[in-house]
């Protein structure tokens, strides 16, 4: 069997708390029983539910028959389980704000469930990819100048280095170069950081818990330079131009590889650190895969923006072999929507060449429709259509999932969309528990296609995105294919695309995301004159060399192949 490459792959994301709860033991984490010190409260959007990585095992049969061959987990590592900012108070149920980044959280489990997971997905050929964080920890470090709340932010002008509190302020740094960040003894140019009482020893390794390793210029407001070096929403800002940080992180992130052989590592808030810290860290990672036996170590950064411009950059200059596709969720979602024409299509997929590598980095980017932070594809849908009834409702979201299936990437399904899951929008709202939920925002919605029993594999969209997936599977050139678009308009209608086989072959695939059916001449490779099904009504012969009649029903879509 040839070795998989990254786009041979199906990602499944998943939330850990919110999946499946394998071992109600550790639902408080070891912590005290009390709402505010283990963070768990099923009733509650923003706190922990219970689930863990030994649901998660047990659920792999779910994952597999829906058509994933990997696992995409958000943050598994120990967590503060509960922060508060302002009138906000919530638990750590996503992973995001850690404090030991060798060790798994306790609501999740342990070292030996996280191994007992790795070895269950790798016996079944699956892979396991970690959700991962550099740019921040947990919020620990406060600032003496801003005992009520956050600092705004303070500029690197306003505020250099080589001054205490201001250009005007007394020298400090002073053998410091603007370039070598290890020469740094003093941590408050800016403001004055400190560790509070009783959290000293808070973070592991022990060289997180120096303020002097963090950036402390307050609050970020995620523009200009305050994107890289600002606190994001509270979280302690590491300074990743110092050596023991980007050494650190090596360190940290390459052990997860050695302990537990990981597949792969989505990176949070990619675009919040400077490029030189990816430039060290990825290849890094990369060789320390390739030390283990692991090939094709996926990596694949969040930068959270729907300009292919914006996204090209971080494989062209911080070095990032793929990145989450953005653009892709925005274009396939409003093209399924019914909001745009078919041509935002073919100008996302024409913008393919300012990647680096080009069209062989957009093979690898992973497409979605919908995640933990934006909200699901379901609510996009429904938001676009508030008069569809069901039966649209859930073409169009099949629709959509057939175009990141079908089209050049790697797809990745959200956890539950499947299940018909819309929520009523963004972070807690599509955070769903997948069992009976005690969060009254989640037991009241009337999922697309019908409330069914929890993990239910006859659920519509289940059923339909299992569907594609064996398709998928089954035919290398949906997987690897050059693609070429042949066809799209200015309104809601026909979109095709060709995926061309190695073995000369050519799939064309048929896409309608018009309510009413269309019918065309679709221009393919004049050696391609015969044709049989592999989903929908094909033609069994072009119309001449080079040019096929199609007629594809509303809201559906159709899998052509040419045969000898």
């Amino acid at each position: 069997m040839r070795q998989r490459l990254p786009q041979d792959e199906v990602i499944y994301f998943l939330l850990p708390d919110r999946f499946a709860n394998g071992d109600p033991s550790n639902d408080h984490g070891g912590y005290p029983a009390e709402r505010l010190k283990s963070g768990f409260d099923p009733a509650d959007t923003d706190f922990y539910h219970g689930g863990d990585l030994a649901g998660v095992t047990q659920r792999l049969d779910y994952i597999q028959g829906l058509g994933a061959t990997a696992v995409w987990l958000a943050p598994v590592f120990k967590n503060k389980p509960v922060q508060s900012h302002g009138n906000y108070t919530g638990a750590a149920h996503h992973g995001y704000w850690i404090t030991d980044f060798t060790a798994v959280d306790p609501h999740f489990g342990d070292e030996a469930a996280m191994r007992a997971l790795v070895e269950a997905a790798h016996a079944r050929g699956m892979k396991v990819y970690l959700d991962i964080v550099a740019n921040h920890t947990a919020d620990v470090i406060q600032y003496r100048e801003c005992p009520e709340g956050r600092c705004a932010y303070r500029s690197r002008a306003d505020y250099p280095y080589t001054r205490r509190g201001g250009v005007d302020g007394a020298p400090i740094n002073q053998g410091f170069d603007g370039r070598d960040f290890s020469r740094l003894t003093r941590p408050d140019y800016a403001y004055t950081p400190y560790v509070p009482a009783g959290e000293e020893n808070a973070k592991v390794p022990a060289w997180l818990n120096d303020p002097i390793h963090y950036h402390n210029r307050g609050e970020s407001t995620f523009s200009g330079e305050s994107s890289l070096d600002g606190d994001f929403a509270g979280l302690d800002d590491l300074l990743t131009e110092d050596p023991v940080v980007i050494q650190g992180m090596i360190d940290v992130f390459g052990g997860w590889i050695d302990k537990y052989g990981i597949d792969g590592f989505r990176i949070d808030t990619a675009r919040h650190v400077n490029p030189a810290f990816w430039q060290a860290f990825i290849p890094a990672m990369i060789a320390r895969a390739e030390a283990k036996g692991i090939a094709n170590f996926h990596i694949f950064g969040e930068v959270y923006d729907p300009d292919p411009a914006v996204t090209a950059r971080f494989t062209r200059v911080d070095g990032y072999p793929a990145v989450l596709d953005f653009p892709f969720q925005k274009q396939a979602v409003d093209a399924a929507s019914g909001k745009v024409g078919t041509d935002a299509l073919a100008k996302l997929f024409d913008a393919d060449t300012i990647y680096d590598k080009g069209a062989d980095t957009a093979a690898i980017l992973p497409t979605f429709l919908g995640n933990h932070d934006m909200g699901r594809v379901g609510f996009f849908v429904k938001q676009a259509n508030p008069n569809a009834g069901d039966a649209e409702l859930q073409s169009r979201i099949a629709l959509a999932h057939a175009l990141m299936m079908f089209s050049r990437g790697v797809p990745t399904l959200y956890y539950g969309d499947e299940q018909g899951f819309a929520g009523a929008g963004g972070y807690g709202n599509s955070r769903q528990d997948m069992w009976p939920s005690q969060t009254p925002v989640y037991a009241n919605e009337t999922p697309v296609g019908g409330r069914q029993p929890a993990y239910s594999t006859d659920a519509p969209l289940y059923q339909a995105i299992a569907e594609m997936a064996r398709i998928r599977a089954a035919e290398p050139a949906l997987r690897r294919g050059r693609q070429v678009v042949r066809a799209y308009g200015d309104k809601p209608g026909l979109f095709a695309i060709s995926r061309m086989g190695e073995d000369g072959s050519e799939i064309l695939v048929l896409f309608n995301t018009s309510t009413t059916p269309v019918a065309a001449q679709v221009e393919v490779e004049p050696r391609s004159l015969r044709w049989q099904a592999l989903r929908g009504d094909c033609a069994a012969e072009s119309s001449a060399p080079a040019s096929v009649v199609v007629r594809v029903p509303p809201l559906d879509y159709l899998v052509c192949k040419s045969v000898p």
